[in-house]
């Protein structure tokens, strides 16, 4: 099996780190889930979620994970996507925002800075889920309507970072809608990249806040 042969990176000898922070890519994976005609569109389509368990907690999370110092933010979004949910597909160019936490396991440190991070978080269309996928044993993967993921979301920052998917989602579909009879600009929007195994990555739709499409220590952070 081709899953046999792929691993989730271990230890944090290849990890990125700036103003002291532990520097996190991560993204929101979802899908559309076809429902009625209507008048707008030929197909209305329902947005669905996916968000996986914690070992040892009651939280469920959207897949994130260290960005690493070989691979680009839009690369360790997709390779943690692959690695925590099983999951590949089109990751938008652009991320979502730029948040600043604290790890799980620091969360009631004293230490300001202790447990640090600054996470990129990026929208995944899916296009496959894997049966079986390198962390499958640490987190299981569950699908929700947008309303049940706001009700999941434990962190203020993860109820920012879905408000804004959904903003950029609706904003999307009415784009790819009022374009549906025109196969040029349906063909522009789907313009894409692979940068990885994981996952290839949309063109800029101008749905998303703008930023460089691979983030270093000069990238300017929208939050």
């Amino acid at each position: 099996m081709i899953m046999a042969s792929l691993q989730a990176r271990k230890g944090r000898l290849r990890q990125r780190y700036e103003d002291q922070l532990r520097l996190v890519a991560g993204c929101i994976p979802y899908k559309f889930e076809k429902n009625d005609e209507n008048k707008n569109c030929k197909m209305e389509k329902k947005v669905l979620v996916l968000m996986i368990s914690t070992p040892n907690r009651d939280d469920l999370v959207f897949p994130k994970g260290g960005w690493e110092d070989d691979e680009t933010v839009s690369e360790a979004a997709c390779r943690e996507a692959l690695e925590e949910a099983g999951v590949r597909g089109l990751l938008d160019e652009n991320p979502l925002g730029v948040w600043e936490f604290r790890s799980k396991s620091r969360m009631n440190s004293c230490n300001s800075k202790e447990g640090g991070c600054r996470g990129y978080m990026f929208a995944l269309e899916v296009t496959e889920e894997l049966e079986s996928w390198p962390e499958q044993a640490n987190y299981k993967r569950i699908w929700l309507s947008v309303d049940e993921a706001f009700k999941s979301c434990r962190y203020d920052w993860m109820i920012d970072a879905l408000k804004k998917f959904l903003l950029g989602v609706n904003t999307e579909r009415t784009q790819l809608c009022k374009s549906a009879d025109s196969e040029d600009s349906t063909a522009k929007e789907h313009q894409m990249y692979s940068p990885s195994p994981g996952c290839s990555v949309k063109k800029p739709s101008g749905v998303h806040h703008q930023l460089e499409k691979s983030c270093t220590n000069d990238c300017v952070v929208q939050v």
